[in-house]
């Protein structure tokens, strides 16, 4: 499936940067841990980074109720994820860029009241950042439930733009070749585990955090 194209999610500047498939998208929000929600609070935007999970075409983010831009029982908004891949460095200063992969979903998110789907989209946003852990330790009591706000929003009207590869010169720059150029790599890799100092000498690393520190695998799992 493409994804859609109306004015918000229309590239203006670059649009050849543009992903289509449906299928980028997926792999931008699957492979991120933190996204940046941007709403409208007392008329200024504001943007807050955040956990977060997808499940098939939606996105469940997650707040307190105590939070006055979450009461309502729907919340325009934007979010975003963006992976950096490498700095570019290129002969002329003004050449200079990123390599990087970035996706932004435009829409309302919508309360989630039912206790079913509540729980689950709770699930979902853990799930994402580490598989295994919903099962694992304690399930939310139900004053957690009651002061946890859950939002669902629908992945229809999204855009998914990266860059890779070497800087792009002026032939004249490249000619003169007077500056070193290429890309700096970056990659987001996790730990080894490190136990809370107060957990009972008993418990071993669980099954579900046993890849942890893999310099393969952006994600548990």
């Amino acid at each position: 499936m493409n994804l859609s194209a109306t004015e918000r999610s229309t590239l203006g500047r670059k649009p050849d940067r543009a992903a289509t498939d449906r299928a980028d998208l997926h792999a931008v929000l699957d492979e991120g841990w933190v996204c940046h929600l941007g709403v409208v609070r007392d008329g200024a935007p504001v943007v807050l980074p955040t956990a977060y999970g997808r499940d098939g075409e939606t996105l469940y983010l997650h707040g307190s109720t105590g939070a006055r831009y979450l009461r309502d029982d729907e919340l325009p908004c934007c979010v975003t994820v963006t992976h950096l891949d490498g700095i570019v460095h290129a002969r002329a200063v003004m050449h200079f860029s990123m390599n990087y992969r970035s996706a932004v979903v435009h829409g309302v998110a919508h309360r989630v009241h039912d206790p079913e789907r509540h729980l689950h989209g709770l699930r979902t946003i853990i799930e994402h950042l580490t598989p295994g852990a919903w099962d694992h330790a304690r399930r939310p009591s139900r004053r957690e439930l009651a002061a946890t706000a859950v939002f669902a929003l629908d992945l229809g009207e999204a855009s998914v733009k990266t860059r890779s590869g070497p800087p792009s010169d002026d032939e004249a720059d490249v000619t003169a070749d007077l500056a070193w150029a290429g890309v700096v790599p970056v990659r987001t890799v996790t730990g080894s585990p490190e136990p809370a100092p107060d957990l009972g000498g008993h418990h071993r690393l669980p099954a579900h955090l046993d890849r942890a520190g893999d310099p393969v695998d952006h994600r548990y799992g």
